[in-house]
């Protein structure tokens, strides 16, 4: 498994100490070159996949993937593009498990999922349609003055486990040829993120 230090991290990015810890702890759990057949993402190195990689302009080979480019694709692609990076600031915790989670399964589904928890621990009526922007993100944050950031993000973090880890089982259920990282998904990806971090200041 492939050791990402904050600094290298930093060194890429320049940006505050939450967003560099969370790029640094996916880039280490995720590894070094895989290209397992049964996984429809093929050839991947640090997490990327070659598709990917190419789409960011990477022509090299897929084991030589540098972490300079990896950490560039995570910041642009996991964090600014689903809306996730104003809710740093906000919630450092929670969005390190919206972070991890769309590397892993991509943006649509914990998006959504964020939604639907909003909802279900706030009483609002966001519209489930995966897109997290200013609306979903106001009303996250008036839902922390109601009940308090540490008791919504520790209620979050465990709604967003609860219908990730299902997800993981209903994948399993449709292509048993997914059973063999049905373990590796639930060792890395769920109860990831330490409770202790709710409330903290970023």
């Amino acid at each position: 498994m492939a050791t990402i230090t904050p600094n290298q991290v930093k060194a890429v990015l320049g940006g505050g100490s939450a967003v560099v810890a969370m790029i640094a702890a996916v880039l280490s759990v995720e590894g070094g070159y895989v290209n397992h057949p049964s996984d429809p993402g093929g050839e991947t190195n640090l997490g990327i996949t070659k598709r990917v990689a190419v789409a960011h302009g990477y022509t090299g080979p897929m084991r030589s993937l540098p972490v300079e480019v990896a950490a560039s694709i995570y910041y642009q692609d996991y964090l600014v593009r689903p809306g996730y990076e104003p809710l740093i600031a906000l919630d450092a915790a929670v969005t390190e498990e919206l972070f991890d989670t769309t590397v892993n399964m991509g943006q649509f589904r914990p998006s959504r999922w964020f939604q639907q928890a909003v909802n279900e621990q706030c009483g609002t009526s966001l519209a489930i349609d995966g897109q997290v922007g200013p609306a979903t993100v106001l009303a996250f944050r008036a839902c922390q003055r109601v009940v308090g950031a540490g008791n919504l993000c520790r209620a979050m973090l465990d709604s967003l486990d609860s219908k990730q880890a299902a997800e993981y089982n209903r994948l399993v259920r449709v292509n048993a040829s997914l059973g063999s990282f049905h373990q590796g998904w639930f060792n890395k990806r769920i109860d990831n993120v330490d409770r202790a971090k709710c409330g903290a200041k970023v």
